[in-house]
Order: structure tokens, then sequence, then C-alpha cells
């Protein structure tokens, strides 16, 4: 366990309420599609069926932060593996997304933590250096887990110091949605159903002028907030589509913003609101807009998928952001699964943990994966039940394009001082090169603490 002032530290971090995953509160989750159904038991996992309790099974405790969807289809996959095997039981504690990390941290520092939990990977450093989290390599030598079954860039950001600290159930990137009427009515939906756009920042700006053009005026070409953290995701895509290096620098105490990329993708992206003017200004819920038909584009993350395909009459398509700077490299965060330091560590109840965390991202996946997320682990990919999911497939290959923040325990301080500032642009208060001296005094600041 590391020192008071380290878990100190952490626990201000945790009470902060960042809206980064798609797990989070604001409108994230997914609502359950119709006819999701747990898997059947032929599909359980290969699960050991040596009794090394004495006959009596391992109960785990479980904490998750997954409301809505979410919760739901983590539920099918923890009733699942309790029902593929006779010797670990998991119990589902839900805990609030605004309280879960505080709430994790405190448990696992009074020796009352979870057998097992969740972390974002963004999180995964701060948790690390607060002692929460044990690695996890010598366990998974012992349960035969083989790491080469998940995407490589998605088990990177889950990866510290070279050793493993937890296992990727998927990662939730930032994609674009379209609605297929309001393109075709436009003239700019293919005979395969997929957009007719321009490579380029001139093809996507054409691409939308052209919807504004053609489309009745209640219908905004681009639907999308004006604050916090969208657009701060869309920022991260199109810096990093340039090849804008991590605002962190290596020694993990300073600043290093690539100016002139991060000013040129502010600029793009302010733009659009009030040079060709394609989104609506100040709108109250770009969600709604829509999903009400009334926005021929959004841009958010995957796990809006399950909400409009359950969405009456709503014929929309999924990709990846638009090649904008001559990639489509794009924000994301992944859900992993941890096993927290406990009062007397138990190797047989580490082994079963562990476990049951490959399970999820294994068997599993083919549930998770409904509610929009990529699954981590690739063999899920291929599994006739993934295939016959729409959508997932015309997105599923954003994972290796996902740009995942420099390990650091100083990631979400960063991540909330950029949505801060860049909100400044956004809503046109303030001049796009000073917003960026700001951030780099203030990240300066939090870098050296």
């Amino acid at each position: 366990m590391k020192t008071k002032k380290v878990l100190t530290s952490m626990l201000g971090g945790a009470m902060a309420i960042s809206l980064l995953a798609g797990c989070s509160s604001n409108a994230g989750t997914s609502s359950t599609p119709a006819g999701s159904e747990a898997p059947k038991k032929e599909q359980a996992a290969e699960t050991p069926k040596a009794d090394n309790t004495g006959g009596k099974k391992t109960e785990l405790v479980f904490w998750t932060l997954f409301a809505g969807g979410d919760g739901e289809y983590m539920d099918q996959i923890i009733s699942s593996f309790n029902k593929s095997q006779d010797n670990i039981t998991i119990k589902n504690v839900k805990l609030e997304w605004a309280e879960y990390y505080t709430k994790l941290v405190t448990g696992v520092s009074g020796g009352k933590g979870p057998d097992i939990g969740i972390s974002h990977t963004s999180k995964l450093p701060e948790l690390i250096k607060a002692g929460v989290v044990t690695e996890l390599d010598a366990t998974g030598k012992a349960i035969n887990l083989n790491w080469d079954n998940y995407n490589s860039n998605i088990l990177s950001s889950a990866t510290v110091g070279g050793k493993h600290y937890a296992v990727p159930i998927d990662t939730h990137p930032f994609i674009m949605y379209y609605n297929k009427k309001h393109l075709q009515t436009a003239g700019l939906l293919s005979a395969d159903g997929k957009p007719t756009l321009e490579p380029g920042g001139d093809g996507f700006v054409k691409f939308l002028t052209t919807l504004k053009d053609k489309l009745p005026k209640d219908v905004t070409p681009f639907a999308f907030s004006n604050n916090a953290d969208d657009p701060y995701r869309l920022w991260w895509a199109l810096y990093s589509q340039q090849g804008g290096n991590d605002v962190i620098a290596d020694d993990g105490k300073t600043p290093s913003i690539d100016m002139d990329k991060a000013i040129k993708a502010a600029n793009y992206i302010k733009d659009l609101y009030y040079t060709s003017k394609v989104i609506k200004p100040q709108d109250p819920d770009f969600y709604k807009t829509f999903q009400s038909g009334k926005g021929a584009i959004m841009m958010t993350g995957v796990w809006a998928t399950g909400t409009w395909e359950t969405t009456k009459d709503l014929d929309f398509g999924a990709m990846p952001i638009p090649n904008i700077f001559g990639n489509t490299k794009t924000w994301g965060d992944s859900h992993t699964i941890i096993l927290p330091v406990t009062a007397k560590e138990d190797p047989k109840k580490r082994e079963a943990a562990l476990t049951f965390a490959n399970y999820v991202a294994e068997k599993g996946g083919q549930i998770w994966a409904k509610a929009g997320h990529i699954p981590a682990n690739k063999t899920v990919l291929d599994t006739p039940e993934f295939k016959a999911l729409k959508y997932r497939s015309d997105y599923a290959n954003v994972a290796g394009d996902v740009v995942f923040p420099k390990v650091s325990e100083k990631t979400w301080p960063k991540n909330d001082i950029l949505k801060k500032y860049l909100d400044e642009i956004w809503l046109n208060k303030t001049a796009t090169d000073a917003v960026f001296k700001k951030i780099e005094g203030e990240l300066k600041t939090t870098m050296s603490k």
C-alpha cells in the first residue's frame, strides 16, 4: 500500500466527476436491444473443473459502475458465467458512476474492497500509483491466460512498465453516425448505404455544407454539443490525426503540447460552429436532435449504437470518424477488469477472479458487444454471434485507430483542464492561441504536484 499522501491525492481525483467514457451518466449508456439474451450454456468458457476449495464454491465480490444497457448486459454475462461451472460464484455489487472510484480507493485502503473491480484504462495509472491495483502476470500464467488473444493496441493501454495490470474487455471509441434518409435526400449516400465523402478537411466541410443546402431548414447537418466531452473527443481525434504528441511529456511532470497542431485542430472545429455554420448553435440535447431525425450526422462514442437501433424509424449507419488530416485516428477509452489489493491475498481466489475476467472478455464479449462496444478479445470478432450484430462490423477496425493517452496518473486531471479551456473556444469566448497558453500554464502547475 502507498503512502497516506498518495491515497489522499487519489481520493481528490476520484471525486472529480469526469464523463470520459461510455458508462458515464449523461447519455452514454445504451438501451437493451430487443431480443437480447444470455449466451446458451454450450457457449460456456472452459473454466477449471478441479475443485480447489475443499468442495465449497469460491464466492467473489465484483464491484461495477455500469448502468442502463451496460449494466443489464453485464448481469447477463455474470449469470452465464455462474451457470457455466461449479466452482466459482460472482456477486455483482453495482455502484453509482460518480461515486465508484472514490469508494474503490477508500474500500481498498480500509481493507474492505472487492475481489474484482472495473477500471477505465485512462484511470488505471492513478490506481496503480495509489497501491489499489495488483499486477496480473503470475496469476495469468497460473491459469494459462493467453494475452495474445487481445487486441494489441487496447492491451497496451492496460500494460504499465511491461506488466499487465488489467484484462481489457472493450474499447469504446469516438465514431460517426449518419441518418441514411437525409444523406439519400442530399445525394450523399452510395448504393451500398455508405456516405459519399471526400477525404480531407475540405471534403468534410463540402459534405456538411451540401447537407445544409439540400435538407430542410429544421434539420441540422451536424448534431453536436457546444461544450464538454464530445467536442474535446473530436479535438483529441483531429490532433492525433496530425500526429500530435500526448500533452504530457515523457517525464510525466511537464506539458508537451504540439501547439501548431493543437491550434489547427481546434480552429477546424471552431469553424464548423461559426464559419460553415453546420452545427446547431447551443443545442441543449444533440443526442435527442439526432434520435428524433433532426440531425444528418452526429459524433459520439460507440455506446450510442444500442440506443439508435432501438429507436423506431431511425434508419442510421455507423462508421469511423472521417479522415480529416490524413488518417482516421480517434479518441477512445477502455473498460478493464482489475484485481484490487485485498487484506489477505489468496492465490486461488485470484486465479478464480482472473478466470472470470478472461471469460467476460472472451465468451461474454458477444453479449458486451450488444452495448456497442468493440470487444478487446480478438477471438470474439470471428464468432457468428458478433458477425450477426448489425453496425458493429462497420466500426470494429477502429480499435486499432484509438490513440490512448500516455500512461500517467495525471491523465484525468489533464483531461479536465483541456475540456474546461477548450469550451472557451467552442463558445467563441477566447482566441484559440490564448486558450492553449492557459492550458499549458495550468498543466505545468498540475504536472508539478
